[in-house]
């Protein structure tokens, strides 16, 4: 059992920056695909962006490419996520995700992911 906790949300104003931290409690870190994925009041949640387990490959959705960056340190079993340029629309509960059987193709898909955090808030005013 993986336990997945965020961290890093709050207010921001349009324009801004925050980055996201995401600790993971296992050993098998490493072996996990990572993902955010987020979720707006009154709406799904969504993908946002995935990191193979070596991070050397990314995807991110079309909505924050060029302005979000997905990393991750595995030594210290951690996953970021660093926002600028935020926009109003970016408001909503940001969620890490872990897949432990992982198959890249699947990064998308939120039945891939069986390990999830609480949720950190973020808010972005105009």
């Amino acid at each position: 059992q993986e336990q997945l906790v965020e961290s890093g949300g709050g207010l921001v104003q349009a324009g801004g920056s925050l980055r996201l931290s995401c600790a993971a409690s296992g050993r098998t870190f490493s072996r996990y695909v990572m993902a955010w994925f987020r979720q707006a009041p009154g709406k799904e949640r969504e993908f946002v962006a995935a990191i193979s387990q070596s991070g050397t490959i990314t995807d991110y959705a079309d909505s924050v490419k060029g302005r979000f960056t997905i990393s991750r340190d595995n030594p210290k079993n951690a996953l970021f996520l660093q926002m600028v340029s935020l926009k109003p629309e970016d408001t909503a509960v940001y969620y890490c995700a872990a897949d432990p059987t992982p198959v890249w193709s699947r990064r998308r898909s939120i039945g891939s992911y069986d390990y999830w955090g609480q949720g950190t808030q973020v808010t972005v005013s105009s």
